[in-house]
C-alpha cells in the first residue's frame, strides 16, 4: 500500500478513548477501512505509551494498515511504526529524522503557510486544519474549506484534512477536490467504533 492511495485516517486519541481497550478500538477502526491509524497519549508516562504502543502494533501486524506514532520519533522506532507525526510545537522534523529513521513523517499545519513550509522541510504528508470547529483543536480557528481547497490543489505531498469531519461534511470536501480525511470523534467518539469507520469509509470511497 501508498501513502499516496490513503483516505481514510483515524487518530485514536486516549483521552477520547477513555476506559475502552485500546487494541479493540485498532482493530475495528481496521476493520471499518481506516488506511492509516494514529495512537496518540499527551498524557501517559514513557513506559505506558511505550507499552500501549507495542500492543496496538502487535495487533496490527500483517494487516494493510499504516501504524503511526503521535509526538514520539523514539517510540515509534522502538515498536517498529510505519510512521511519526510531529506537531508544530514538536521536534523539528530534520531532528525527528535522526531517530525515526526507517518510516514516514507527517506534520500537523495549521495555514496554507505552514502547509507548504512542511512540505518544503521534507515532511512526507501533512493534516491541514482545523476545517470546520473541532472538539480536539479547541484552541484554533477554523481555517475554512477555501484555504484547505488551496492547500490540496498546490501540495505536491499526501494531505489530509482534519478538524470536526463528519460523514456529512466528507461530501462537502469531495465536491471541493478534498479526498482525504482525518478523523477523531466521528470515529472513535462512540463505542461502535467499526460502524462509525465504516460509514466514513463508504463516504470517502476507496
Amino acid at each position: 500500500m501508498s501513502l499516496r492511495n490513503c483516505k481514510l485516517y483515524i487518530i485514536i486519541d486516549k483521552r477520547t478513548l477513555k476506559n475502552r481497550d485500546i487494541v479493540r478500538v485498532a482493530g475495528e477502526s481496521a476493520e471499518g477501512g481506516a488506511d492509516i491509524i494514529q495512537f496518540r497519549d499527551k498524557e501517559a508516562s514513557d513506559g505506558e505509551f511505550l507499552k500501549e504502543a507495542s500492543r496496538i502494533r502487535t495487533s496490527l501486524k500483517g494487516g494493510k494498515v499504516f501504524f503511526v506514532i503521535n509526538d514520539r520519533p523514539d517510540i515509534a522506532s522502538l515498536v517498529g511504526a510505519d510512521g511519526l507525526h510531529l506537531g508544530q510545537c514538536d521536534l523539528p522534523l530534520e531532528r525527528a529524522r535522526r531517530i525515526f529513521k526507517k518510516g514516514f513523517i507527517g506534520i500537523s499545519t495549521h495555514s496554507p503557510e505552514e502547509a507548504y513550509r512542511a512540505e518544503n522541510e521534507g515532511a512526507d504528508y501533512i493534516a491541514i486544519g482545523p476545517v470546520f470547529g473541532s472538539k480536539t483543536k479547541r484552541g484554533l480557528e477554523p481555517i475554512g474549506l477555501e484555504k484547505a481547497k488551496e492547500v490540496f490543489r498546490k501540495s505536491r505531498i499526501p494531505c489530509f484534512a482534519i478538524g470536526g469531519i463528519t460523514e456529512e461534511r466528507i461530501k462537502i470536501l469531495k465536491d471541493a477536490g478534498i479526498p482525504k480525511v482525518a478523523c477523531v470523534h466521528a470515529a472513535i467518539g462512540n463505542k461502535k467504533v467499526f460502524n462509525s469507520v465504516k460509514g466514513l469509509r463508504k463516504a470517502i470511497g476507496s
